[in-house]
């Protein structure tokens, strides 16, 4: 069986099996939880939990700012760290799933008409849904102790967008891969576990000298938390030229990644 490149297929697709997008996705959202006693609740207590944690450690037993700013508020360091997260958060569950997608539901790969491409796009929208969570603790969070809720907040999808296009290439390259090299799992974990800590989310960029903070603007994660934290916190304009090249990019590199599960694809019944 052929499997189109083209991006017009693929939106074809997704059209064609909105529906069953859709279903899957609310099915991995709620399967999480079940059997739990408190079941979707957990999806809002944790955030609130990790808010709460970060504001102890780094308002009161730190006592940490942000950069060179001198704001009284114990809160802020808390508040701008959980921005940062809440975008990694983001890629990093996408990705660290994405190599066993494939692996655990081998059933769909011995039927043609299942449509594999789409699951990891299912994948994406159970993380855009913990995200949502972790974004509504935060503006409320911070309405609360900074008694502001900026307008700029609704932008943030046009600013997530491009990440969004990024992880859906990452993740389509590695569903595949994950099938072929079992050893690729393990490796996306220590690789986005160091991208954390290489991603300004508990440092600005601000804070590096100029001659390196070039360098982690390498880090396709570096813009998008910069943005991310502008019209969720600071109440700013997105700079919408970087927005509009991001997306450019991270489009051309999804292609890739989705030119390259669909030509691999037809080897996935055969490894398995």
């Amino acid at each position: 069986m052929n499997h189109s490149i083209n991006p017009l297929s693929l939106m074809r697709s997704l059209l064609r099996h909105r529906h069953l997008v859709w279903q899957m996705t609310k099915r991995e959202v709620v399967g999480r939880y079940r059997g739990s006693v408190l079941g979707l609740f957990w999806s809002f207590f944790n955030p609130i939990f990790m808010l709460a944690i970060y504001t102890f450690v780094f308002s009161v037993v730190f006592k940490a700012k942000w950069g060179a700013t001198h704001s009284d508020s114990k809160t802020e360091f808390a508040i701008i760290l959980f921005a940062g997260l809440i975008v990694f958060n983001l890629f990093a569950e996408v990705l660290n799933r994405a190599p066993s997608l494939i692996l655990s539901n081998v059933s769909y790969v011995k039927k043609v008409v299942f449509p594999l491409e789409v699951l990891p796009i299912i994948a994406i929208g159970s993380a855009l849904f913990h995200s949502l969570v972790s974004v509504i603790v935060l503006l409320l969070f911070n309405g609360m102790v900074n008694h502001v809720l900026p307008a700029s907040v609704l932008f943030l999808p046009l600013v997530l967008l491009p990440l969004l296009v990024l992880t859906l290439g990452f993740a389509w390259m590695l569903a595949s891969l994950g099938v072929f090299l079992r050893d690729v799992g393990q490796t996306v974990g220590i690789l986005t576990t160091a991208l954390m800590f290489l991603s300004p989310i508990f440092f600005p960029a601000s804070a590096l000298p100029e001659g390196i903070r070039e360098y982690l603007f390498l880090n396709p994660m570096t813009f998008i938390i910069e943005q991310t934290r502008k019209v969720l916190v600071f109440g700013e304009f997105p700079d919408w030229q970087g927005l509009g090249l991001c997306l450019l990019i991270y489009g051309a590199f999804a292609w890739i990644g989705f030119a390259w599960f669909q030509k691999t694809r037809k080897g996935f019944a055969d490894v398995l």
